[in-house]
């Protein structure tokens, strides 16, 4: 796998805790706590580091942005193998171990790494076993996602398939209702959501795609009162996600 690059403090100690291989650990050269410094903010993620036989290498800040390609690092770089995606039927053994109702979030062409951080994040926090992205027009599983997520990628498994809809009839066929976000549909919380169930999310621009669309078993509506007549695709699923939950 191709090397990869995760970038602030909170997504490096989730990646070191997780287990996830790494390679090195680049950390600022003027941060509290680097190699020659003294013990500071950088200590504790140091000793993680070490105690895992990574390796830590002492930098200058300039380094760090060529490497992660922002400035928001936070004076820590790890790098680590891409991340993996996991199989679909994975995610339904999760929920099987834990002997919870499968829960999952099916992403439409979600392209903005950051929106789909954002949903990784809330769905790692609400207890959704696993999201499900396309193999085409989908944000990767890059360092701007694991550092949106806060480390949620690497504690919540991703499946990444070559067709959306082929997807959601395998759910189906498991016997998991599936509910889509769209703006025509019903009030979201007009209908019980408990037992498996899947939430689809569409992308920033176009909602969901008219073939995931009539695969949906109902839409669900969220109210918009005010001038704006759309929310952001991360926001609209960590309400809808949370929905859900409570009828858990």
């Amino acid at each position: 796998m191709a090397e990869e690059f995760i970038a602030g403090r909170n997504a490096v100690a989730e990646a070191l805790k997780s287990g996830r291989p790494a390679d090195m650990l680049f950390v600022a050269r003027e941060e509290p706590g680097g190699p020659s410094g003294t013990p500071g903010s950088l200590g504790p993620l140091i000793a993680l580091a070490k105690s895992q036989g990574v390796v830590v290498k002492d930098v200058k800040r300039e380094k760090l942005e060529q490497l992660s390609g922002t400035s928001r690092h936070q004076g820590a770089v790890l790098s680590v193998a891409a991340a993996a995606y996991a199989e679909l039927e994975e995610l339904l053994a999760s929920a099987n171990a834990k002997r919870e109702s499968p829960f999952l979030v099916l992403c439409d062409e979600i392209e903005d790494p950051h929106n789909l951080g954002a949903i990784l994040r809330t769905a790692e926090a609400a207890g959704v076993h696993g999201v499900v992205v396309p193999r085409r027009r989908s944000a990767p599983l890059s360092q701007t996602v694991s550092r949106t997520s806060a480390g949620a990628v690497e504690h919540i498994p991703v499946a990444r398939v070559s067709n959306l809809c082929a997807a959601m009839e395998t759910l189906k066929a498991r016997g998991l209702w599936i509910y889509g976000a769209d703006m025509a549909g019903e009030p979201y919380d007009a209908r019980p959501l408990g037992g498996p169930v899947a939430l689809v999310i569409g992308s920033e621009g176009k909602g969901l795609g008219r073939l995931v669309k009539e695969r949906c078993d109902a839409l669900l509506a969220l109210p918009m009162r005010g001038k704006i007549n759309s929310l952001n695709a991360s926001v609209a699923a960590g309400i809808l996600m949370y929905e859900i939950v409570k009828h858990r």
